[in-house]
This record gives C-alpha cells, sequence and structure tokens, in this order.
C-alpha cells in the first residue's frame, strides 16, 4: 500500500486484475490484509494505469473469489465495461480506514521515515517494509548502505510519525 494518487489523502487497497461473467463484475487483486474495505456503498478512486485518467467507483456488491474479490460497481452493467476498467488502481480515502490500536501502524505511515539508534546515529529512510510471516521487516536506506531491521518491540523502541522518527535498539552485529 505504498503508491498514491495525486493529493495524499488516499492509499491504494488493490487493483482490477479482469472482468468476470457478462454483467460488468470486475475481479480485483485486493492489497488490503481485510476484504472488509470492499463494502457496498464504499465509494472508491479508480487511477487507469494507461490513460492516467481517475474515476470514482462505487461498490454495489462484493464476493470473494479464489484469491481475489469479485466486485459489482455501480454503473458498469456489461463485460465491455468491466474490461475498460482492467489494470485500473483502486484507492480509498485514508480516513475510510478502520482506526489502530496503539503503537500499530499502516505501512504507508512508516515509509520514508527516518531511523536512528539510541545513540543518535541517522542510519536512512524505510524504504519497503517485507512480510515474512512471523514479524516484518524494515529496509532501510541511507545512499547505497542498507539495513535490515526486525520489527520487533525488543528492537524497534519508539515510532514518532508526527516527526517522521523511529528509533532502534540494534541487535549486536546487525550493522
Amino acid at each position: 500500500m505504498n503508491k498514491s494518487v495525486d493529493d495524499k489523502d488516499h492509499v491504494l487497497i488493490g487493483k482490477i486484475v479482469g472482468a468476470h461473467g457478462v454483467k460488468g463484475t470486475s475481479k480485483v487483486r485486493s492489497y488490503a490484509d481485510s476484504p472488509s474495505l470492499f463494502k457496498p456503498g464504499e465509494a472508491l478512486l479508480a487511477r487507469n494505469e494507461t490513460s492516467g485518467s481517475t474515476e470514482h467507483l462505487e461498490i454495489n456488491w462484493v464476493k470473494p473469489h479464489t484469491g481475489a474479490v469479485l466486485i459489482s460497481f455501480r454503473g458498469v452493467s456489461d463485460r465491455n465495461q468491466a474490461e475498460a476498467l482492467i489494470g485500473s488502481e483502486l484507492f480509498i480515502a485514508k480516513d475510510k480506514l478502520p482506526a489502530l490500536d496503539e503503537d500499530v501502524h499502516y505501512w504507508f505511515d512508516l515509509i520514508g521515515i527516518d531511523v536512528y539508534t539510541i545513540e543518535g546515529d541517522h542510519l536512512g529512510r524505510i524504504e519497503s517494509i517485507i512480510e515474512t510471516g512471523s514479524n516484518d521487516v524494515y529496509v532501510v536506506k541511507d545512499g547505497s548502505t542498507e539495513v535490515l531491521i526486525p520489527a520487533l518491540g525488543s528492537v524497534v523502541l519508539n515510532i514518532d510519525t508526527e516527526h517522521n522518527r523511529m528509533e532502534v535498539d540494534l541487535p549486536e552485529g546487525l550493522i
């Protein structure tokens, strides 16, 4: 969920990867942890990668479908209309995202944050995040230097998104 549209008020949650059936249903690859972001009545912003154009799409209904989500959009009633949307990235307004528990952050809030050691040394900025199953790993870069930091409570001591700063206590030998 790292790409954004022209404004900073939306976040990427999926991509239309196909048409399904003849009644205008779209097959969507969800980038969200939960398909609950796709709900009837929700307005999404669709950006066509090829043309760069954007349009608002309102969801009629949603159904899970083998590793994807089938979505019917209001005003898209035949296969040709659905095929025209293939490749479009789907964005949702950030204020529509569910609230998180304290000390839990969306990835888009962490990308670009400056990372410092407890000694005050600047390690770089978080460029990306790797999901490993047991814990995430922050990819921190400073020029050609790259450090992989495990997202563990014993390592990540403080995250201050308001001041764009993370403080870490690196295990010996990590750098």
